[in-house]
């Protein structure tokens, strides 16, 4: 059973935009599937993959590009990295759009390559696991906290209980795991691990020791919707902060992982510095951590962590897909107090805080007054162009219903994201 991606329409645009379209994302998130889906019989499909088609790209290029003519679908292109400047030949010479659509699940190992061979030539999109929109099959957008926009979508949606929600964030968003035929999760689970560490991390990256990666992976689950630490997750994952740099940029390049950045701006001087992480499937991370069950989880002390995390990766995903940057940050200061998810757009500060409660009170909006400084910078000694206005606010919760807080923020349920 195909699920129609969101996305789709941001490919097919990029496509007559670009000689060349490259679909990056972790693996088994849908990608191959989805271009095949929009290909048809327009184009011809080959995977590097296959060992012997792989040898031929890597050892004789110029030959697998006259086998292997546009317009054309490369699937794992980060096997044969040695093609990248004949596909630049091929695109420069015949001036055609969309003539190569190439996937790749491991964007660490090729985007150096790509923005170097294909600069100016390449569109890159960004393939994360299912949305919840997409599993109810419901129309996708940015999520906003527009008042107009959510009451327009509460008629849409499908009202959701604690139990479904966390089966929902127990299982993940991997689309093998939403089909007809739809393998365990343990088995499926344990088979991606065993292919993203065998694959990506042993083949692809630096990483010698694949036991010493699980483990920091491990370790990086139990920290998701947490402030990232370098010193902490290497003293616990026994490993040097610069080679945590390192294994982290590996998991975020692999699609795995998000960091969102602190808010900064001049007239709020005490605010810290520390990435937020969010482990972008709960699914998997579940997994690493041994839950078994979503009963479990949600009676856990990190069912309030996945729960976040399930919520910044809905709204993530829902800018994906729209073929938009996310621009998602997060509030911390020095006296620790906190603000979720920031949404910065058009000059305008949207704050949101996520809790897993059906009705968690008007305390919940109370650390968004420390944002007010921001409209009137002068106040503080800053130029009045630093003034940024703070927008509607919401209360991701598990709530019955669309409610508002006060004059500017709402509680919205977390099945309307």
């Amino acid at each position: 059973m195909y699920i129609k991606r969101a996305i789709e329409e941001s490919i097919i645009k990029i496509s007559k935009t670009f000689p060349v379209l490259l679909l990056t994302g972790p693996r088994q998130a849908g990608k191959t599937m989805m271009l095949k889906k929009l290909a048809e019989d327009s184009r011809k499909y080959v995977t590097l993959d296959d060992p012997d088609i792989r040898l031929l790209a890597k050892s004789d290029p110029a030959l697998f590009m006259q086998r292997f003519t546009p317009p054309i679908l490369i699937d794992e292109v980060q096997y044969a990295p040695e093609i990248l400047p004949y596909i630049k030949m091929s695109v420069d010479s015949s001036g055609k759009k969309g003539d190569f659509w190439l996937t790749g699940s491991q964007a660490f190992h090729m985007m150096k390559n790509v923005s170097e061979s294909l600069a100016g030539r390449v569109g890159i999109v960004n393939l994360l696991g299912l949305s919840s929109s997409e599993i109810g099959a419901l129309k996708s957008e940015p999520f906003t906290t527009s008042p107009e926009r959510l009451m327009s979508r509460l008629s849409a949606v499908q009202k959701m209980g604690i139990n479904e929600i966390f089966n929902r964030i127990f299982k993940g968003a991997f689309p093998a795991l939403y089909g007809e035929d739809a393998p365990d999760l343990s088995d499926f689970y344990r088979s991606y691990i065993n292919t993203y560490l065998q694959r990506d991390i042993k083949d692809l990256t630096q990483v010698a020791d694949e036991t010493a990666f699980y483990n920091f992976m491990i370790i990086v689950a139990a920290n998701t919707a947490r402030p990232v630490i370098y010193e902490e997750i290497a003293k616990d994952a026994g490993i040097s902060p610069p080679t945590a740099k390192k294994w982290m940029s590996i998991l975020m390049s692999s699609g795995l992982v998000a960091l969102v950045q602190p808010y900064n701006n001049n007239v709020l001087k005490r605010v810290t510095k520390m990435p937020l992480l969010h482990f972008l499937d709960t699914g998997l991370c579940a997994y690493l951590l041994k839950w078994g069950n979503p009963e479990t989880l949600e009676r856990g002390a990190m069912s309030g962590a996945f729960f976040e995390s399930f919520v910044f990766s809905e709204i993530y995903k829902s800018y994906l897909n729209a073929g938009k940057e996310a621009p998602l940050y997060y509030y911390r200061d020095k006296e620790k107090r906190e603000i979720d998810l920031l949404i910065y757009e058009n000059g305008t500060l949207y704050p949101i805080e996520i809790k897993k409660a059906a009705s968690p009170g008007t305390e919940a909006v109370k650390h968004f007054k420390v944002l007010n400084p921001v409209t009137e910078p002068e106040r503080f000694g800053e130029l009045e162009q630093y003034k940024i206005e703070i927008g509607n606010g919401a209360v991701i919760c598990m709530a019955n219903d669309l409610l508002p807080v006060d004059k500017k923020n709402w509680f919205v349920p977390v099945w309307m994201i």
